[in-house]
């Protein structure tokens, strides 16, 4: 087993980054940019209430990329609209730990039922906005709508 300094692993890491932001050429990038397609595709199905054509979508984007926190948010989004909170908040909680340094640069914020927000993007993963907070703030307000009385009650 080879053992590497820290200035080694420093240097390792870097490369690794710098292929990811600027591999244009490599398979990374393509698959960035179909999945950036699809988020604003889906979510633009989303806004205009096509519910079930998003969220088949959003279904495959996560076949794709497992985890990825803005397919998993947005469909949270989309269970909101459907009126199944319970599945919203288990999206949302996969969405939670995958979220965590995960920058999204947001074009477009819908809300949807007063409940939940879905994001456009307008790049993935290297914008200005951090995921997680916005995420938590979902989780929140389904929690909120689920603890609040019915009308009627």
């Amino acid at each position: 087993m080879r053992i590497c300094k820290p200035n080694q692993i420093l240097i390792m890491a870097a490369a690794m980054a710098a292929v990811l932001l600027l591999g244009s050429s490599g398979a990374w990038a393509q698959t960035g940019k179909n999945l950036t397609k699809m988020m604003i595709q889906s979510y633009d199905l989303l806004e205009a209430g096509k519910v079930d054509e998003a969220q088949k979508i959003y279904e495959q984007m996560l076949k794709e990329d497992p985890g990825n926190p803005l397919a998993l948010n947005n469909l949270g989004a989309v269970m909101v609209k459907k009126g199944k909170y319970q599945e919203a908040l288990a999206y949302l909680q996969q969405a939670l730990p995958q979220a965590k340094g995960y920058k999204v640069m947001v074009n477009r914020v819908c809300e949807v039922g007063g409940v939940c927000l879905a994001f456009r993007p307008l790049q993935e993963v290297y914008g200005n906005q951090e995921l997680e907070p916005l995420i938590r703030l979902n989780i929140q307000m389904i929690r909120g709508k689920m603890a609040a009385p019915g009308p009627g009650k």
